[in-house]
Order: C-alpha cells, then sequence, then structure tokens
C-alpha cells in the first residue's frame, strides 16, 4: 500500500496540465467606479452585457467607468460637516451663550477636569 501513494503531492489541490495549446475564451475588461474612489476591473466574456451597476467592496454602488449620467453631478456634492448641521439647528449668538454657560459651569466645579 506504502509503495502506491505519492508522497510530497496534494493530489487534487494541483492539476498536472498545462496550457499548452489551449485557446481561452475572448473577454471584455469593464471598469466600474465607486464614490470613495475605488476603481474594479471586472472581465467579462465578449458578447456579454455588463451591468451598468457593480458592487464595490466597502458597500457602495459603483458605475461603470467613462459613463456620463445624472448621478455624477451628485458624488461631486460637497458633503455636510457637523459645524453646518449645528448651524442649521442653532445661530451663533445661541452657541456662544451656551459656550459661555458650559464655560462657566467648569469653573463653577459642576463639570470635573478630566486629565
Amino acid at each position: 500500500m506504502a509503495e502506491r501513494s505519492l508522497r510530497g503531492m496534494s493530489i487534487g489541490a494541483k492539476s498536472l496540465e498545462s496550457d499548452d495549446n489551449v485557446d481561452f475564451a475572448a473577454r471584455t475588461d469593464v471598469a466600474y467606479v465607486c464614490p470613495n474612489g475605488h476603481r474594479t476591473i471586472i472581465p467579462f466574456a465578449e458578447g456579454a452585457e455588463p451591468p451598468k451597476e457593480w458592487e464595490c467592496r466597502c458597500g457602495q454602488i459603483a458605475h461603470r467607468e467613462g459613463e456620463s449620467d445624472d448621478e455624477a453631478d451628485e458624488i461631486n456634492k460637497p458633503t455636510r460637516t457637523h459645524w453646518d448641521m449645528l448651524l442649521e439647528r442653532r445661530t451663533e449668538d445661541e452657541l456662544k451663550e451656551l459656550l459661555e454657560k458650559r464655560l462657566q459651569m467648569h469653573r463653577d466645579g459642576w463639570i470635573p477636569d478630566y486629565e
């Protein structure tokens, strides 16, 4: 039994065939770009209709590179900062008043000093 086993070889894990004289199917590479800037290239069979959208590795929806549509304008929209959202709820005068109140509480010992 021992003389029939192949030592040092994982049978089934690797093929002993070579790629000589093998014609691979024709392919077309399609690039997708997500809003975070990740670029993914997917090979498709030539003649297959690639989808307009692809899910990126970050979870966002990526669109075909080079296609201009309305969503490209949405990507360039400036992001709202915390300060912008805060100013939607309060005016600068109200924020100054709140800051002064919190600083006074800190001076009076109501808010402990963490170091």
